[in-house]
Formats: structure tokens, sequence, C-alpha cells
């Protein structure tokens, strides 16, 4: 296996893959509900499982919102990894059928690209498409509850995916803002 992109983008997956949960008569409306769950303050425990880096253990904490009347979420925060601690923010938004973003500055800067996206398992889960060059690979988010988060990336390693991060993010408000049912 070759994770030559990898260490470079650590933080920024895994602050992609720390913002997105999921939440109905329309697909439009059950998506506006998953990002209205996201809503919030989070904070949670990670760790890098494949790689150059694996077994690098990091926190992160961020705040959720959703961008004004439009479908989609945007997240502020940071990941510490011991005494350092790396800015996060991702924007991401409805494109027709799919989402589209960036992490970071995107992957013309030190980040990554959302080209794609669809929140599915009724609402529960959302699957975004990741590219940075050639590295191409999925951030997965389920709501397994209300107040929790797990998130996993995955990068595309020849034909098959492999996890590369995983987290489990808590809620840290006293309720929940979207329901997720």
């Amino acid at each position: 296996m070759k994770f030559a992109r990898l260490p470079s983008l650590s933080m920024a997956l895994a602050i992609a893959a720390a913002t997105l949960p999921a939440g109905g008569a329309s697909a439009a409306d059950r998506d506006q509900k998953f990002f209205e769950s996201v809503k919030g303050n989070w904070a949670g425990p990670g760790e890098i499982v494949a790689g150059k880096y694996k077994g690098t253990k990091f926190s992160c904490t961020f705040a959720g919102s959703t961008p004004g009347a439009k479908t989609g979420m945007m997240l502020d925060g940071g990941c510490r990894v011991g005494v350092f601690t790396q800015k996060m923010s991702a924007s991401i938004e409805r494109k027709g059928k799919t989402y589209r973003g960036t992490f970071m500055d995107g992957a013309e800067g030190k980040g990554l690209d959302v080209v794609g996206g669809n929140v599915i398992e009724g609402g529960q889960k959302v699957v975004f498409a990741i590219n940075r060059k050639q590295l191409n690979g999925i951030m997965q988010a389920r709501m397994a509850d209300a107040h929790t988060m797990n998130v996993t990336v995955s990068v595309r390693v020849e034909e098959e995916l492999v996890p590369v991060i995983g987290m489990s993010l808590k809620r840290l408000d006293s309720t929940a803002v979207g329901s997720v049912q």
C-alpha cells in the first residue's frame, strides 16, 4: 500500500471527518434535517488507523452551522495532537443533485475538495467523495444518536477503500438542534 500523500492530509482529513452528520418528505428536506442536526458544538477523540502515522491519537472541537437558506454545513474549530493545535474549517453546499465544498483551503492549497456526496440510510449517514490531486477517497459520518457522530475517512488504494481515520464526536450542547430518527 502507498500512502505518500496521506501524512500531509492527516489533519485536514480528520477535520473533514469531523464535520458531517445526517437527518422527510423530499430528499432535499431529509438532507437539510441532517445538516441541521450538525449545528452546535462537538468534541471528541480520533485516531489515524493506517499509513505512516498509524496510531496517532488526536482530539478535536468544532462549531457546526448551516449556510443560511442553502443546504449544507460550515464547520470551524481545530484538532490537537499533544501540544500542537491545527485550526480547521470546512464549507460544503448542495450543488444540483450532489455536494461540493472545501476543507481548509481546498486541493489547490493544503486542504482537499469535496467533489460529491449524498445523505443516505434514511438520513442517518452522509458519504462525501474527497479529492486532492491523485488522492481519492470518501468521508462517512453517521449519527449513532442525537448526541454522537462517528466519522470514518477512507482512501482508495488501487481498487480498495482503506480506512485511515476514525473519530467519535459527542455533542457538547445540552440538546440536539435537529432530530435524527
